[in-house]
């Protein structure tokens, strides 16, 4: 498995980039391609005592990269040899089997669309993380890639969520739900209606287990594995979970340094805070990927380290051994809309 890896897209970046790569070659077994600028690369091996490239890793020059002060919608085409084109590219040819970058979402989500291509029929990619709740995590998915969706969309993001969750997280029959203000099928704006009314269609036929409509509070509690929603919504839920565990943390942080008593009650409580602050670390999933995209795809978090890179690395290699890009092609008949339905919705 060759892994291609954006090392100069980040906050971190190359250092953590580089890390996170080396981890990942001795731990999980694969093979990189680290893309960017040679000799940044190599100092930041230097950084590391590492003074000859190591086995298993080699390096693509890109002179270029993409800041966050650039236009994400147009940053590729002008930086054609920056490390986020480059790399996609190296995909798109067949030189890796997926592409990781902790660079600008939006340049990421363009490029991709524009050089790598979407899976054929697929009306729009969808950015799907694993996000921490009571059923042991669900797939949300849209968060943010598209803001303002069709049904169809809808429809299409749902399948391609639940395929996901039974390949990469091993669910057998993954429970699918609408984010929605309420549990019942009239809740909600026209989208919400309609796409209830799709979806409900797809879950008779036996394609989806589609459970109905799911508030945000009951979705955290792990009532679905799959969280289907518009992107705009999405984001907002996303950021409302990360916002929460942040608070939720720096208030039992503060708790336990009341006093001695509470000094004492945190040592013996020690083991289960590690497990809560791993259940909300974003950096232990890695990343999100963006399906619907015709090869492997996924995003890292602007503020990944080296550990977080190395786990972005893991779920990439997991994505492209998964199939889940041809379940996707071979279904992609049942997620498309016949023109007399695409006129009433």
């Amino acid at each position: 498995m060759k892994i291609i890896v954006d090392a100069m897209g980040g906050d971190n970046a190359p250092q953590s980039n580089v890390q996170g790569a080396l981890s990942a070659v001795k731990e999980l077994g694969v093979e990189i391609i680290l893309v960017g600028r040679g000799e940044d690369i190599l100092a930041a091996l230097k950084q590391d005592g590492i003074s000859d490239l190591p086995a298993g890793v080699q390096i693509a020059h890109a002179s270029e990269v993409i800041e966050i002060c650039d236009d994400p919608a147009t940053a590729f085409r002008r930086k054609k040899d920056s490390s986020l084109t480059v790399g996609l590219e190296l995909l798109k040819n067949g030189d890796g089997d997926a592409f990781v970058s902790a660079g600008s979402t939006g340049a990421l989500l363009s490029a991709a669309t524009l050089l790598v291509k979407r899976i054929r029929g697929v009306r729009r990619a969808a950015m799907a993380p694993v996000v921490p709740t009571g059923g042991g995590g669900a797939i949300l998915i849209d968060c943010g890639a598209t803001a303002e969706c069709t049904p169809e969309y809808l429809l299409q993001f749902a399948f391609m969520g639940s395929y996901y969750a039974q390949k990469v997280l091993g669910r057998t029959e993954p429970k699918v739900g609408l984010l929605n203000i309420g549990t019942e099928p009239s809740k909600g704006a026209s989208l919400q209606q309609q796409a209830h009314a799709l979806l409900t269609e797809a879950g008779q036929a036996g394609r989806i287990r589609f459970t109905g409509n799911v508030e945000a509070r009951e979705a955290v509690f792990g009532q679905v594995d799959v969280i289907v929603s518009d992107g705009y919504s999405g984001n907002i839920f996303l950021k409302t979970m990360e916002g929460t565990g942040g608070f939720m943390t720096k208030q039992l942080k503060a708790m336990f340094k009341k006093n001695l008593t509470a000094k004492l009650a945190a040592v013996l409580v020690a083991g289960g805070l590690k497990d809560f602050k791993k259940l909300i670390d974003a950096g232990e999933v890695g990343g999100t990927p963006l399906l619907g995209i015709s090869k492997p795809v996924i995003k890292a978090h602007g503020s990944s380290d080296g550990y977080a890179i190395k786990n972005a690395i893991r779920q990439a290699a997991d994505f492209a051994s998964s199939g889940l890009i041809a379940d996707i092609t071979e279904n992609i008949e049942y997620m498309r809309l016949p023109v007399n339905k695409m006129e009433k919705f």
